[in-house]
């Protein structure tokens, strides 16, 4: 059954307009974020000049986008925890412990790919 609501390009504008809100959020809230935005604006310029082929270029930004990705998952994880309530937890920390863990992956990820493709 179809969920009610928006429909076609009404539903594509909302939506556009959603995701636009929640990157400002994640700017606006998250250092970190702001510090992956600034890096990806290094990299992801660096990784099209000096990948070679198609393949290396999409492996060089697509780690960058990568990093963002998770970073913006991770403070969705983090602001549903802080919602819920701020009394300590222990599965509220496991949550916000675990979504760190996920952006460090992604951040190793982005390291091993720029590695092996510019030294091997």
């Amino acid at each position: 059954m179809a969920k009610p609501g928006q429909t076609g390009i009404a539903r594509i504008i909302s939506a556009a307009r959603y995701s636009w809100q929640g990157l400002k959020a994640c700017w606006q809230m998250e250092a970190a974020f702001r510090q992956e935005v600034s890096l990806a604006l290094v990299l992801v310029p660096l990784g099209l000049y000096v990948g070679d082929g198609g393949a290396e270029k999409a492996l060089l930004v697509g780690a960058c986008f990568l990093v963002m990705v998770v970073e913006v998952l991770n403070s969705a994880v983090e602001a549903v925890v802080d919602r819920v309530g701020h009394e300590k937890h222990e599965l509220s920390g496991l949550a916000k412990d675990l979504g760190s863990a996920a952006v460090f992956l992604s951040l190793f990820a982005l390291g091993t790919t720029w590695l092996l493709i510019l030294f091997f």
